[in-house]
Parts: C-alpha cells; structure tokens; sequence
C-alpha cells in the first residue's frame, strides 16, 4: 500500500455523548481512516457503537489497548481519566487525541506532554471551537489587519447544563461530581472560550479574575453540586486586550449561547450573533461586511467538527496536528488560574 493510501486505524474509548455524536462517526466517515475499536465501562454502549459502525467492542481499557493492529486512540470519557489513560495510551505506542480539558492539573497535562515526546507520538486536544467555520473566518480577517487593533472583547458559551445533552441525562451526571470532572462549567464550557481567544486574537492571555459560583444545579437530594455552573472571567491578553468570557449551565428558557463579539479600533465583528451571517463586520460608518461561512456546531445540532479530520492528516503526514499539547495545556492555564483568582479574590498572573 502507498504512502498516499495509507488507512489510520483508530481505537474510541468512551461511548457517551461526545463519542457517538462526534468522534465515533467522524472517524467512520473518514476515508482515510478505519474504526477498529470501541471501549466503555458500560459494555452495551460499545457493542451498540460496534454494531453501528464497526470494530471490536470493549469494557476494559487494558484489553483495548491491546488490540492488534491499532495506531491512535481517541478518549471521550470523564475528565480525571484523560491524564491516566494518554499517558498508558503512548506507552502502548499509540497517537491520541483526548477531549478536553487535556487533564485536571498543571502537573497532569505536563506529564502527557512529556509521554507524548518520549513515545514519538501526537498529543492533540479536542478544542473543536477553533475549527469552527465562524472563528476560521474571524481569524482571517483579523490577519489582514483591516479592522485595526484589537481593543476589547466579550465572548460567552452558556447552555442549560449538560445532564440535558449526555447519555447520563439526570443529576448524577458524571459532570456534576467533583471526584471525576473536577471542575464544572469553567472545564467544559470555559476551557473552549480561553482557547478560543488565545486562537482568534494570536496571543496570549496572561492575567485573571473571575468569578466563580454553583448557583442553581443539583443533585437528586436537593443540595447543590459540588463543581461550578456558572463563572464570569476579566482577562488580560500580552498585547493589553481586555476582555470577558462569560459559562453558564443555566441558560434556561432560551437557546444556547455561543458566541463573541470583538471591538477593534476600525469596525466590531460579531461571531455567531446571527443566524444567517457566521461573521459580521461592522464599521465605524455603519457599513456592514456579512459572510455565510457555515455553522456553529450546538448540542442541539452538530456539525462535523473537524478534530478526527486533523487528527488523521497530521498522522498520515507525520505532522503535529497544531492543536497540540502544548496548547491545550496553555488553555488549561488560564481555566486553572481563574479558579487560583477566585479563591484569592483578586487579579493574577497566569504563570508561565
């Protein structure tokens, strides 16, 4: 087989929402790819992904990291296994892409990058919000220069909590225990925004506050959960850029949020403020710019998200996929300092 017809052969584990509305079926309908292997604790969600699509169907990780012929694993599961399973995933010799946030700690995410450098193997991280079709587009314009510096920004990510879009659609949610998600809204919604500003605006975020609370959801006895549902971060960008990134799991009443806007010295742009026009650019004479580029992907409609797609290219090229690591980590920076600016109630330096 030539070099150009070469087929990943890939490995999923975690059969919940992200794996069968995502990775699962991305990576099927990828040509130059092949699902030949599915892993959950709960065995009847890999045998049914296995049905549907193909590959050998596992309830133990040990064992499905020992399938034969396997050249990358894909981990959707619960945020305190990321760390441990990447870091038995390299040395098994395999590439990994592993949904985000990379890990719990500074130390974790650390360690994975290391195992990925001395395995010669990827590391990419999940953060399908700067794949998507608005956020290209807004990067490429601001690239021009056009619209001037960058000034301010708000962006916000806020929906009614993910009990209503995973396959543990009650209370007990995984994401709602501390001892497997570790942080709440800030890990899953939060992580998406600081990376995505730190993609679009090309630098990055240095100094933290935030506000960060439970204030609404909880379990089925009646007393709150132990991670946080909504948080209001102010951010500092090299360059001086201010800016808000506002998570919320209580967004109840009205569709999902997921959108910024972003005021430069010539024009704003908004992103996602429209449901027709992905960017629009409007300067300071009124003049508007609007461009169809495609959809936001929403837990109420998903769209390719592309992350299987440039996992699979960067193998095939034996290129480093950009969203890396090292990335992922920087993102998990900023998340992990606005909990630290929190506690302290005051601004801090995101640490290098």
């Amino acid at each position: 087989m030539s070099k150009s017809e070469r087929i990943v052969k890939i490995g999923v584990v975690g059969c919940g929402a992200i794996g069968q509305r995502r990775h699962i079926p991305e990576v099927a309908a990828n040509p130059r790819a092949r699902l030949v292997a599915l892993c959950d604790v709960v065995a009847s969600r890999a045998e049914e992904q296995a049905k549907k699509y193909g590959g050998q169907a596992y309830a133990d990780f040990d064992e499905f990291l020992k399938h034969p012929d396997m050249d990358a694993v894909i981990i959707g599961t619960p945020n305190y296994l990321h760390a441990p399973m990447t870091l038995a995933a390299f040395k098994a010799g395999k590439h990994v892409l592993v949904e985000k946030p990379m890990a719990t700690t500074r130390k974790e995410a650390k360690a994975m990058i290391e195992a990925a450098r001395k395995a010669g193997k990827f590391l990419m991280i999940g953060q399908n919000q700067r794949l998507m079709r608005p956020h290209v587009k807004a990067r490429e314009i601001l690239s021009t220069g056009r619209l001037g510096k960058v000034l301010t920004f708000r962006t916000a990510f806020k929906h009614a909590g993910p009990e209503f879009w995973s396959v543990d659609n009650h209370p007990g949610t995984w994401f709602f225990q501390k001892e497997k998600a570790a942080m709440g809204v800030c890990g899953d919604l939060g992580i998406h925004k600081a990376d995505l500003m730190r993609y679009l605006l090309g630098e990055e975020i240095v100094e933290v506050a935030a506000m960060i609370g439970t204030q609404n959801k909880r379990y089925a006895n009646g007393k709150l959960i132990d991670v946080d549902d909504n948080a209001m971060l102010l951010v500092k960008t090299q360059s001086g850029v201010m800016g808000s990134i506002i998570i919320s799991w209580t967004n109840y009443g009205e569709p999902e949020a997921n959108y910024t806007v972003i005021y430069c010295e010539r024009a704003v742009m908004m992103l996602a403020t429209d449901p027709d026009y992905g960017v629009i650019v409007r300067w300071r004479n009124g003049d508007e710019d609007k461009h169809k580029v495609g959809e936001i992907a929403t837990n109420v409609k998903q769209v390719s998200s592309g992350v299987a797609d440039m996992f699979i290219d960067g193998i095939l090229a034996g290129k480093e996929p950009p969203i890396n690591g090292m990335e992922g980590y920087r993102s998990l920076n900023v998340i992990l300092t606005a909990f630290e600016a929190c506690a302290a109630g005051r601004t801090l330096p995101v640490p290098k």
